[in-house]
């Protein structure tokens, strides 16, 4: 009776994680700038962020024109994701035309966060450690982005995007310098969520990374015991025949 085993789902590659990691936060960025007011400095934090996923995405874009094996055919669909791929600077603004860029680069990104929740479904162990990149990178940027909105006071001492990256970085990895703290009642309460789900996240990337050293010594224990019933095997089909000839 033969068996059929399951394909073993690829594995993520790294560019592909990080695909995924912008592509979410391109999508929950745009609707903070449609849905929530921000101050000059949060925007200011944004944008320099919003620039450099694009040029992710344009390297992305090449990257794969440059595999494609028929140019003009991927170029048919390709055009879009070169439209979305397009920052917003300063010298670059067209009107409405970079909200319709930005809308492509969200549509684009559907596409993404579709493949991967098709691989969570197929792999859950290794989704699960691109779960929790993606959350520490979603939550240290948008950790930055609402200190930087509470703390709009004269004595705050998180002023600039700079400020704000380095103390949502050290907060969310439990270090904390203090060389940046929040001074808000708002702020307080974003640093113990972000102090909180940087012990988690750590958390389940330590069971992670202990649960594949254990697969590995479990892997190894298996293949230790299938030799050794092999051998056991072997040495009663050996005894069977001893006593045969002895019988004889």
């Amino acid at each position: 009776m033969s068996t059929h085993k399951k394909p073993t789902p690829t594995k993520l590659t790294l560019h592909e994680v990080i695909m995924l990691v912008l592509s979410v936060y391109v999508v929950i960025a745009l609707l903070i700038r449609e849905l929530v007011p921000l101050n000059e400095q949060t925007r200011q934090l944004l944008d320099q962020i919003d620039t450099g996923i694009c040029l992710y995405f344009l390297y992305d874009f090449f990257m794969r024109l440059y595999k494609a094996p028929d140019k003009w055919a991927f170029l048919q669909w390709g055009w879009i994701d070169l439209l979305a791929s397009i920052p917003a600077l300063d010298w670059f603004r067209l009107g409405q035309l970079v909200r319709v860029f930005r809308i492509l680069r969200m549509v684009r990104s559907f596409r993404s966060i579709r493949s991967f929740l098709n691989y969570l479904f197929r792999d859950r162990a290794n989704g699960t450690l691109a779960v929790v990149l993606l959350s520490s990178v979603l939550l240290m940027i948008f950790g930055a982005v609402a200190i930087l909105y509470a703390e709009r006071v004269s004595e705050a001492n998180i002023k600039t995007p700079s400020d704000a990256l380095w103390w949502a970085f050290v907060t969310i990895t439990t270090v904390g310098y203090g060389d940046k703290f929040p001074v808000t009642t708002f702020g307080r309460l974003i640093a113990a969520v972000l102090m909180v789900a940087g012990v988690g996240l750590f958390g389940t990337f330590t069971g992670y990374v202990a649960n594949f050293f254990v697969e590995d010594d479990q892997e190894q224990t298996d293949n230790d015991m299938k030799i050794l019933i092999s051998e056991v095997r072997q040495l009663r089909r050996k005894i069977e025949e001893l006593e045969k000839r002895s019988g004889k």
